[in-house]
């Protein structure tokens, strides 16, 4: 056995006792005892964190550019963590699911958004809490920071927080590389050369690795795509924030607007699509997929798994870019975290489901697809409808669609790894992390240039590895969470005049206050 082999070996083990044993579990349960603490915030309080998020849009304070070095305004924020989330987990990773899982899958999705959008809420609302200024004047916030101050406040517990805060700092690191880089480089690389081939460059092979060629053309891209990454990434995160703020508006709309017209072009199977989906949820289905069927662990586990791939609520990855945010109130950018687990998931996730089952590129009956790719399943059924003779324009704009995202994926887990590696060199983080984002932007060839999926078989595993420390942050933290959320309703929805609850430091307390009371701002 290669040493490849036994460290696939070795990663399924890790990866089914963290995703199956544990973690899925783990994530359920926190998504429901948040929902129960804070009365089902999401349901409740719809109208109110509507209002706050994709209402507020138009608001100069939510959009506009803060003067700040230390801060991004809060529609910055919301789209930097979208670039990270919204990715290959909503194109590949929807179909992977409904392939292996059924469909399902898709309703389990939506069960660990639905419990995950309070998940998101709760960290968002930590991170802000938590955050303070690093070396640069920047605030830095995340996991790290609550598992250290928060859970490491409780008496006896000081050196247990600081263990979680170091282990979920050294998986997320680890993970930027995978998840966040040569995964999603990956995906694009495969999926624009094969979309858009040049004869001339991909008959140039450089070498065979597994079965598989690397071309002249896989190089050309992958070392395009380190030269955008690095001018992006090496610009800090005021520039990852501006490409993100253009890129992530106009894709989200153009992929769902692109999806709607093919379900609308179907709208006959749509009743049908439901019915396997609510249907496939709670049994067994030895015919699916062939001989070996599908269990119904696995529709649970594939659905929850796929479900925290794509919106990282969870994860406590996307609470790093969140805690960048101009804003001052804890819970108002918790909503945030609301709206992003809700847009990434429940629409686009939903959309690109819905895309799948109702044009027949697979059959509901069997599984049987008319593709064996997870990543081109999608592409064949946007090419049912977007296709004008041999021109495959659905084919073409599938490929485009996972070229951005993916590209603002690998934007946004960078500035992840960097908060991650801040925390982990201490005093010696201004020279340290810039060696992690010039290594970041060189690992991006590796990507562009890999045969084998081990390398996103072990971020998958990472992402577990960081989850589990996250979720016990959060659950510890569950008495503030409340705390902070009720201080809120009752100040901001409720109109009584009593003391913000804003931050575990007594200056930024005192600050934050005094700037509310003077100016009403939030």
């Amino acid at each position: 056995m290669s040493f490849l082999d036994s460290l696939a070996q070795f990663n399924d083990a890790v990866n089914g006792f963290v995703w199956t044993t544990v973690g899925v579990w783990l994530l359920i349960a926190t998504g429901i005892l948040m929902s129960v603490l804070t009365k089902f915030f999401q349901v409740t309080h719809i109208r109110h964190w509507m209002s706050k998020t994709i209402g507020s849009l138009f608001d100069g304070k939510v959009r506009g550019h803060t003067d700040e070095h230390a801060s991004i305004s809060q529609f910055q924020a919301l789209c930097t963590a979208l670039a990270a989330t919204v990715g290959v987990g909503n194109i590949a990773g929807v179909s992977a699911a409904i392939l292996t899982g059924g469909p399902g899958a898709v309703f389990w999705m939506w069960v660990a958004a639905f419990f995950g959008m309070m998940t998101n809420y709760s960290e968002n609302i930590l991170g802000i809490y938590f955050r303070r200024k690093n070396h640069h004047g920047e605030w830095s916030g995340g996991a790290m920071y609550y598992l250290q101050d928060g859970l490491g406040g409780y008496p006896h517990m000081k050196g247990v927080g600081r263990a979680l805060a170091v282990i979920f700092a050294v998986c997320a690191a680890l993970a930027s590389f995978g998840i966040g880089n040569m995964g999603q480089i990956n995906k694009i690389v495969m999926n624009f050369t094969s979309a858009f081939d040049i004869r001339p460059l991909s008959e140039v092979v450089l070498y065979s690795s597994g079965g598989s060629d690397v071309t002249l053309y896989m190089l050309l891209v992958g070392i395009v795509l380190m030269i955008l990454v690095g001018v992006v990434v090496l610009g800090g995160l005021q520039r990852i924030a501006a490409v993100a703020e253009t890129i992530i508006p106009l894709m989200v709309v153009m992929y769902v607007v692109g999806s709607l017209i093919i379900i609308i072009a179907n709208a006959p199977h749509i009743g049908t699509a439901f019915s396997h989906i609510f249907g496939m949820a709670f049994s067994s289905h030895a015919a699916w997929g062939g001989a070996v069927g599908v269990t119904f662990k696995t529709v649970i586990t594939q659905g929850c798994k796929r479900g925290v791939f794509s919106n990282e609520a969870g994860l406590g990855s996307s609470v790093m870019v969140h805690s960048n945010s101009n804003v001052i109130e804890p819970v108002k950018q918790g909503l945030w975290g609301i709206f992003e687990v809700f847009m990434d998931t429940l629409v686009i996730c939903t959309m690109t489901a819905l895309v799948i089952l109702t044009s027949g590129v697979v059959d509901l009956e069997t599984g049987i697809a008319d593709t064996g790719s997870d990543a081109t399943l999608i592409a064949e059924a946007f090419n049912t409808i977007f296709k004008i003779g041999n021109f495959e324009f659905g084919r073409y704009f599938v490929a485009v669609a996972i070229l951005l995202f993916a590209f603002t994926t690998v934007l946004g887990w960078s500035h992840y790894g960097t908060k991650a590696v801040e925390y982990l060199a201490g005093d010696n983080a201004p020279v340290v992390t810039k060696v992690y984002k010039v290594i970041f932007v060189l690992m991006i060839l590796s990507g562009a240039l890999m045969t084998s999926s081990i390398a996103w078989d072990i971020s998958d595993t990472f992402n577990g590895m960081m989850m589990i420390p996250n979720l016990i942050g959060v659950i510890a933290m569950s008495p503030l969470v409340v705390k902070l959320t009720n201080n809120y309703v009752r100040r901001r929805l409720k109109g009584e005049k009593i003391e913000p609850v804003l931050s575990y430091d007594p200056k930024i307390q005192a600050a934050n206050a005094k700037r509310i009371e003077e100016t009403g701002e939030d």
